[in-house]
């Protein structure tokens, strides 16, 4: 490998101006325990930005959001879970966190996403065998909406509750209105690779106060209303930090911004690659707007994939395959799912390029030559 004097990193954090100044603030004040101020202030920061009336618990993780949320949706050990098959790993672990069972759905092309086709074939055939599923999860991938009119529409047609991972999703839209506020829960983000951060964070979006209030209570322990420690159900230690709030907070206050940059770096690829026979690039769909979180492209081949792969890191630049489905994972290959191939297909021929909002015009130019070589020969 030949390491340069700046690695370009697949999506490294990106610090404003304000941070540091939350922060500062909460240790001046001694606000460095979970819950404060800054806490508070993130939270309402969210609930602005996403707007449609909806209520923004800050967790200490999106993983936790995931598995509150479907504690909140009434999923108990033995149910099933309906689950986009091609996402992370974090969609699907809350599931069995909980002792329930994830059955897998396959996603459609035009959008990388949950397939209606499929996810309705799937509640058909459950609920024919006897098991009614408790609850859909469906993941905004790569920050491209998913199908959500449709998705809505079945999980309604059928009393099944949808829970919205918008983990990768912060700052896109569908039909204009902000993804994370279309489930009967929302699942954000704030990891140290995602469009904005929190060194590590998530937050549940509630449609309403009594869902975030729940979220919460459980969030802290389950501590009930006394003056000693008492606790008549099972909690978890779940809740954000005030310091680490305190550069959320900074960070949303640079949020439209960074999701500038994203689509600016997506547009410049395709404009040097878009012409590349065997290089694709995910499309918008109409009423879709995607906050380009990891810019995307489809090779020719699983060969093609690693030799780009390989050879941007030998030059120091970071890239990684698409996410690998949940039901070709290890850990759940005796499970069930509802495929018919698609995001297989997709794990062998696709790549995330470099995609941070601060990287400059000759590292993205560094990643295309790259590809150029390889793809011209």
């Amino acid at each position: 490998m030949t390491i340069t004097t700046t690695k370009i990193w697949l999506s490294s954090p990106h610090m404003g101006e304000n941070e540091q100044m939350y922060v500062k603030e909460a240790f001046d004040t001694n606000w460095v325990a979970p819950l404060g101020p800054n806490v508070n202030g993130f939270e309402s920061s969210i609930e602005n930005y996403l707007d449609n009336g909806v209520s923004v618990a800050a967790l200490s993780s999106g993983t936790a959001a995931i598995h509150l949320g479907l504690l909140l949706l009434g999923v108990s050990k033995g149910d099933e879970v309906l689950c986009q098959s091609f996402t992370f790993s974090a969609s699907a672990n809350p599931i069995c966190y909980l002792g329930a069972k994830p059955i897998f759905i396959d996603s459609e092309k035009d959008t990388w996403n949950i397939s209606p086709v499929l996810l309705k074939k799937a509640i058909e055939d459950r609920i024919k065998k006897g098991n009614k599923p408790k609850a859909i999860i469906a993941v905004h991938l790569y920050g491209m909406p998913y199908k959500v009119n449709e998705v809505k529409a079945i999980g309604e047609q059928y009393g099944i509750p949808v829970l919205e991972d918008s983990a990768e999703a912060l700052g896109s839209t569908y039909s204009g209105t902000k993804c994370g506020t279309f489930g009967d829960i929302g699942v954000l983000s704030f990891n140290g690779n995602k469009i904005i951060t929190t060194s590590g964070g998530g937050a549940l979006v509630a449609k309403n106060k009594n869902h975030k209030e729940k979220a919460v209570f459980l969030a802290t322990q389950a501590r009930d209303n006394a003056p000693h420690y008492q606790h008549s159900e099972l909690g978890y230690n779940y809740r954000m930090s005030n310091v680490l709030a305190g550069i959320g907070r900074g960070q949303m206050e640079v949020l439209d911004d960074r999701v500038a940059a994203r689509r600016a770096n997506f547009e410049y690829y395709k404009q040097k690659l878009g012409h590349l026979a065997g290089i694709d690039f995910l499309e918008e769909m109409p009423e879709m707007f995607s906050n380009r979180w990891l810019t995307c492209v489809l090779t020719p081949s699983i060969q093609i994939r690693e030799k780009i792969r390989h050879h941007l890191l030998e030059v120091d630049i970071e890239s990684r395959p698409l996410w690998k489905p949940m039901h070709l994972q290890p850990i759940f290959e005796d499970g069930e799912s509802y495929v018919d191939g698609t995001s297989e297909d997709l794990f062998e021929r696709g790549l995330c390029l470099p995609s941070g909002s601060n990287l400059q015009t000759e590292d993205l130019e560094r990643v295309i030559e790259v590809i150029l070589k390889i793809m011209t020969k």
